[in-house]
């Protein structure tokens, strides 16, 4: 038996039967599935102890592979990445285009941080005003920050602060301190390095590149 995705919340037992085989569901499999049927990542290095709490949850070995299964028969695929967990689905083609038109977007938002600080990457720590500082005397951070700016009335502090806020949002960042307004980059950052290494350019594309 295996419980509906709308009783999630709501199970009078924690297991299941899949396959002839019984297993235990952990006690926080509603809040695990809250957060990543949003779309969002569970990380290790999350700055909110909850996030933290659940990955540890997930990453048990026994758990991983019961929760594998009981996502699965609900059409939710269960990843592992590096240090982060998420879920994926068998999409359609618009919702791939989309995906697409997303993953170029981010790669011009990580050339502009790694532009910034070759070392940008996962537990790196920053603010916006040391941002915004570097751009107002490095032209080609500048540069790149123009091509992403959606309103030329921002400040270049405000644009920096919306690109950070995407980063917060789709959980490839924590804020990490209140009080200094410094932001930590999390374990999921892996999933962007690893998307735009990725990418495929086509050979006639390719073959116009300089070397």
């Amino acid at each position: 038996m295996l419980l509906s995705r709308g009783n999630l919340s709501n199970w009078s037992t924690r297991l299941f039967t899949r396959n002839n085989a019984t297993m235990e569901i952990p006690k926080r499999t509603a809040e695990i599935f809250e957060v990543l049927s949003k779309g969002a990542f569970i990380c290790s290095n999350s700055a909110t102890e909850r996030t933290r709490q659940l990955y540890a949850i997930i990453d048990e070995p026994d758990n991983y592979a019961a929760l594998q299964g009981y996502f699965a028969a609900i059409n939710f695929v269960l990843e592992k990445g590096n240090e982060y967990y998420y879920f994926s689905r068998n999409e359609n083609k618009q919702s791939i285009e989309r995906k697409l038109d997303a993953a170029y977007h981010w790669i011009d938002v990580v050339d502009f941080f790694k532009a910034y600080d070759m070392a940008f990457g996962v537990g790196y720590s920053f603010t916006v005003s040391d941002v915004a500082v570097k751009v107002q005397v490095d032209v080609n951070l500048r540069n790149k920050l123009e091509q992403l700016r959606k309103s030329k009335e921002d400040s270049y502090s405000d644009s920096i602060q919306k690109l950070v806020k995407s980063l917060c949002e789709d959980t490839f960042a924590d804020l990490e301190s209140e009080i200094l307004k410094s932001y930590k980059i999390l374990s999921s950052f892996h999933y962007l390095e690893d998307l735009i290494q990725n990418i495929q350019i086509p050979d006639e594309v390719q073959d116009e590149i300089p070397e």
